[in-house]
């Protein structure tokens, strides 16, 4: 993976901060690859794979699976498109600050950072409002426990952040998903130009 000019973006947001629509809008628009950490681990359960039975005991146990073992799935679907894949996104890593360095070491170095910039009070009325309209609520879409899930991904977004100063984009998440999409798409056309992809 490390050799080959593949653009890698990391997504990075807060519950609710419009990730996943503006994930859905580079794919369509530049058909990247998206890769989000727990569909892969979902994936893999669901296969009924020996690894999967693995995970599905683990996750069941509610141990958290090795970092290790989240780098493995990763890199193994990206190699399975790396021939005809234009970049990859990678939705939701890292979760922690030590990852960042682990992924780059284990697959390859990052080129940007998207953070999805939202004030917290946006984040709970955004997450509160699909939950009032979904037919499916999760357990954990409750305003208590959203307020401590948005504090521990703040906690610990600032600390990822913080390593990667050149390939940090922060683009302000409050606004309309198109005015956002406009300012992904600048960024990403800068990228792949300066990659020869344009």
């Amino acid at each position: 993976m490390k050799d080959s000019n593949v653009p890698i973006i990391w997504v990075l947001g807060g519950p609710g901060c419009g990730k996943g629509t503006q994930c859905a809008k580079i794919v369509e628009k530049y058909n990247f690859s998206h890769f989000s950490t727990g569909d892969l681990l979902r994936d893999e359960v669901a296969s009924g794979s020996d690894k999967g039975k693995e995970l599905q005991e683990m996750m069941t146990k509610g141990i958290l699976v090795s970092n290790e073992i989240v780098l493995k799935l990763l890199e193994a679907a990206m190699v399975k498109v790396k021939s005809t894949t234009i970049g990859y996104l990678i939705d939701g890593y890292p979760r922690e600050p030590a990852q960042g360095p682990e992924f780059e070491k284990f697959i390859a170095p990052v080129d940007i950072i998207l953070y999805f910039e939202c004030k917290n009070e946006t984040l709970v009325a955004r997450i509160l409002k699909r939950a009032s309209e979904s037919a499916v609520v999760r357990a954990d879409d409750n305003e208590e426990t959203l307020k401590t899930r948005i504090a521990t991904f703040r906690t610990n977004t600032e600390k990822i952040l913080e390593q990667y100063p050149t390939q940090l984009k922060r683009i302000d998440a409050e606004q309309g998903p198109d005015v956002i999409f406009a300012e992904v798409t600048k960024i990403i056309d800068g990228l792949l130009a300066s990659k020869g992809k344009k």
